[in-house]
């Protein structure tokens, strides 16, 4: 079968329909697109994970919780970490304000129910943001090859037409038109084989970082509900939990 030329594919895609130009627009924003998330993505776990790991050390050298808050206030637009440490920082605050003359429902669990809500809020909207886009790539890795199959066979639908129209018989005059054809096909795998790549990485990176979060929220809760002198806190020990003590009397 001869070789697609350069002259081939041109004359193939000049002989599109609306269809098949349809189909290979289609893969070509699919294409912008999936290099755009992948970049863009690239990019953000990378910042994630770095700023992850300098805000968590910086958190345990903190001298204080004061010193502390500062350094999750200035990172709290851009690290998970710092949002889920500053979120669980101000339920255990709220609770020891209102704990007394608690009228909410919400108010009236114990500290440690509430930072443990609390914590379990901030770590699914972290998981949303990390997800961010990641769907999209499933799409295209999904769906390019058949579009790409799809503009196969209406190519080669066409090309046939094309030939049984000029009278066409040999081996020779068929396979040129159907091998340009084919193309499509090749187009819809080299769309879809760096989204596949990418989404698996990507997934595999996330994990690793909710992980790390999931465990840097496991000892904010020990050392909030253990250790933690909060500022604000005009009693120097943390509320107890009568509902615990009573269940234990």
């Amino acid at each position: 079968m001869p070789a697609v030329t350069s002259s081939g594919l041109q004359s193939f895609l000049s002989q599109l329909d609306a269809v098949g130009l349809g189909a290979a627009l289609v893969l070509l924003a699919m294409s912008l697109s999936s290099w755009y998330l992948i970049f863009a993505k690239a990019w953000h776990t990378w910042q994630v994970r770095r700023r992850h790991q300098a805000v968590v050390a910086r958190f345990w050298d903190a001298q204080n919780l004061t010193e502390a808050m500062d350094l999750l206030r200035n990172q709290h637009a851009v690290d998970p970490a710092a949002r889920l440490a500053l979120g669980a920082i101000v339920a255990v605050r709220h609770h020891q304000q209102h704990r007394m003359r608690a009228e909410r429902l919400g108010d009236q669990s114990s500290v440690s129910d509430l930072v443990v809500r609390t914590l379990r809020q901030v770590l699914t909207r972290e998981n949303g943001r990390l997800e961010a886009g990641l769907s999209l790539l499933a799409s295209i890795g999904a769906v390019a090859p058949f579009v790409g199959l799809f503009g196969t066979v209406w190519g080669i639908y066409h090309a046939l037409l094309g030939v049984g129209a000029g009278g066409l018989n040999t081996l020779d005059q068929v396979a040129g038109p159907v091998g340009e054809a084919l193309v499509m096909t090749a187009a819809g795998l080299a769309v879809a084989i760096p989204a596949v790549l990418a989404y698996n990485a990507f997934v595999r990176a996330n994990r690793v970082t909710v992980a790390e979060l999931d465990g840097f929220a496991h000892d904010l809760h020990t050392y909030l509900i253990t250790g933690a002198k909060l500022d604000m806190e005009p009693a120097p020990a943390l509320p107890q939990r009568p509902a615990l003590k009573e269940a234990q009397a």
